[in-house]
């Protein structure tokens, strides 16, 4: 820890301890190309070099557009250790925060992943008369490449120590850019500090065994970026996933020890596992489920009884070894983040040897706050974990998870108003979560302080709780609970479309159209029953009376999530006012007026 300082430090760090075959491999037209230790730093120095020869200097914005891919850490630790900042940008965003960011950041170079990223950023700044070079990763005739700044850069004699020397821990490294659902985005300033701080008090996370991950998160979001530092700490090698598409056979062919994931990836695949098991008959549909419901019991180390473990033992030999299989077979450990988890995934995903490590943050908080660990007493299911050692968290008098430490940010890029609304008076950080600290010092997330809301009646409701539950049922993909100032809850559903398409056949139900199969009476009465299930146990105020399926699924495209997949309340609401209206029908005076 002494050696880093700066992020870029763990370049030397990784020479000097690790200096193994392959540091880092990306998936290019189904082949992978990997690099070594020798190859990653010398193409990171000659890009260094290179960059400082266009003029760039300490304090300078350099932007980066592009999927995950090796390129993405030579830039990053090319721009770090001259002194620039890395302005990340997600792929997915709209033309409005990509005009607004480009200008806000001052960015002077901008390194877009492909033609067609390439071609969205030109248009902007054309649109807007900025002049910003763009260069891509990928090898595209007539664009300047990032190749030919790295290859000029090989052949100058600069000496990089001096700009190193220059970079202090306090300088900024990253400027993150959050999607806001209303307004401009806010710039995150994070610095060194805060993400070396950070990586170091997570190295627990990863045990001796972990020698292998595979990476498919966005770069662009601070989650991954901080784990992929933290692979460089500990000398894991990183594999970058081609895509999206290819994720399962990427891990069938490195056979990683573990990755992080949002919550969505692992119901997703619960799902599907949960589906072929309905698909088998007789004595394996029976033993699939006894494993399953077993799993669900699952409780932590310490707390399970040796009857508990022998049946356990079965059903692992059984059942969940093919559950592990089909995730390569070697997996150590997973890290879920960047929304709360299903306490029953967690349970079941540790009962079948699939340990998942659910952790809590922000982009301010760089961004690991809490997080469970496979320690004596690390883990606590329906917990977010231990609080870091270098963070000291308190909860507000009105539940608010306040926290301070050497990883939070200092604010916000130009914005002293955000900034100064964002920390209280003694300079704790307002995270805009509910959550209490348990007696053994675990931490409990309960809701967005923003996200609740109340009803007519004034009863508080608490969404993301109420919405977990609804989503156990494999039948529903997407839930958004609403009610703010109406008398009761309601909810606008998106179904599992694979799912409810063999419910519906299996009951002769027309299932070729998502359209009509949400208004069929039969498919409504079934989610109906779900949600009369999952209500029972909330409190009477907070039950969904009322809901509406929805013909298509939300996505990052459509503007309805975040990169990080949580919803766009207000987004989602404007895009579906007549059909909360539609909900709310009975509940307006008006609609009982006579004429």
């Amino acid at each position: 820890m002494a050696d880093i300082i700066r992020v870029f430090d763990l370049l030397a760090y990784y020479r000097s301890t690790y200096a193994q075959k392959t540091m880092v491999a990306g998936k290019a037209t189904g082949k992978w190309i990997k690099y070594s230790t020798n190859d990653f730093l010398e193409t990171v120095d000659n890009f260094s070099r290179g960059l400082l020869d266009l003029g760039i200097k300490k304090g300078d914005k350099i932007a980066i557009m592009a999927a995950n891919r090796p390129e993405w850490n030579f830039a990053d630790f090319a721009i770090s250790q001259i002194g620039a900042a890395v302005v990340p940008l997600y792929p997915t965003l709209s033309d409005h925060d990509l005009d607004y960011i480009l200008e806000d950041a001052d960015v002077r170079l901008i390194f877009a992943g492909t033609l067609a990223l390439h071609d969205k950023v030109e248009l902007t700044l054309k649109k807007r008369n900025l002049e910003i070079s763009v260069y891509t990763f990928d090898k595209v005739e007539g664009r300047k490449n990032w190749k030919e700044i790295e290859e000029h850069g090989a052949t100058l004699s600069t000496d990089l120590e001096t700009y190193r020397d220059a970079v202090t821990a306090d300088d900024l490294l990253t400027l993150i850019y959050t999607s806001g659902t209303t307004g401009n985005p806010k710039g995150v300033c994070l610095s060194h500090k805060n993400l070396v701080t950070n990586f170091t008090d997570c190295s627990h996370l990863l045990p001796s065994n972990y020698k292998t991950a595979i990476s498919f998160l966005p770069l662009s979001h601070i989650f991954e970026r901080m784990v992929v530092y933290l692979y460089f700490y500990k000398g894991i090698t990183i594999y970058y996933a081609e895509s999206m598409d290819t994720i399962v056979a990427d891990i069938n062919e490195v056979k990683p020890n573990g990755f992080t994931t949002v919550p969505r990836v692992l119901e997703k695949v619960y799902d599907k596992i949960v589906a072929k098991g309905l698909a088998l008959t007789g004595l394996k549909r029976a033993l699939f489920f006894w494993a399953l419901h077993l799993g669900l019991k699952f409780k932590e180390p310490s707390n399970t009884t040796i009857f508990y473990k022998v049946q356990l033992a079965v059903a692992r030999m059984v059942i969940f070894k093919k559950w592990r299989e089909a995730l390569g077979g070697n997996i150590v450990g997973i890290i879920s983040g960047g929304a709360a988890l299903q306490e029953r995934l967690a349970r079941v995903f540790w009962a079948a040897g699939i340990p998942v490590l659910e952790g809590y943050g922000l982009t301010e908080t760089s961004p690991v706050i809490s997080v469970n660990n496979f320690e004596a007493n690390g883990l606590k299911f329906g917990t977010v974990g231990k609080i870091l050692n270098s963070v000291e968290v308190k909860i507000a008098t009105d539940g608010e998870v306040l926290c301070k430490g050497p990883s939070i940010t200092s604010g916000y890029y130009h914005n002293e108003k955000a900034t100064a609304e964002a920390f209280d008076d003694e300079g704790f950080f307002r995270t805009g979560d509910i959550g209490e600290l348990t007696q053994d010092g675990f931490l409990r997330i309960t809701d967005r302080k923003k996200e609740m809301f109340k009803t007519a009646g004034g009863k508080y409701v608490a969404p993301q709780v109420m919405e977990n539950k609804f989503m156990e049922s494999t039948l529903i993909a997407q839930i958004m609970v609403i009610g703010e100032g109406r008398k009761f809850p309601g909810a606008l559903i998106v179904p599992a479309f694979d799912e409810l398409k063999k419910w519906a056949d299996k009951k002769g139900i027309d299932s070729n159209a998502n359209d009509e199969l949400v208004k069929n009476e039969k498919v409504i009465e079934k989610y109906q029953q779900i949600l009369d299930k999952a209500n029972a146990g909330f409190g009477h105020w907070e039950q969904v009376k009322k809901f509406a399926l929805l013909p298509k699924e939300w996505s990052i495209d459509g503007g309805e999530l975040t990169p990080k997949l949580s919803l766009k309340r207000k987004i989602i609401l404007e895009k579906n006012e007549d059909v909360v209206n539609g909900i709310y029908k009975d509940d307006d005076p008006a609609n009982h007026a006579v004429d």
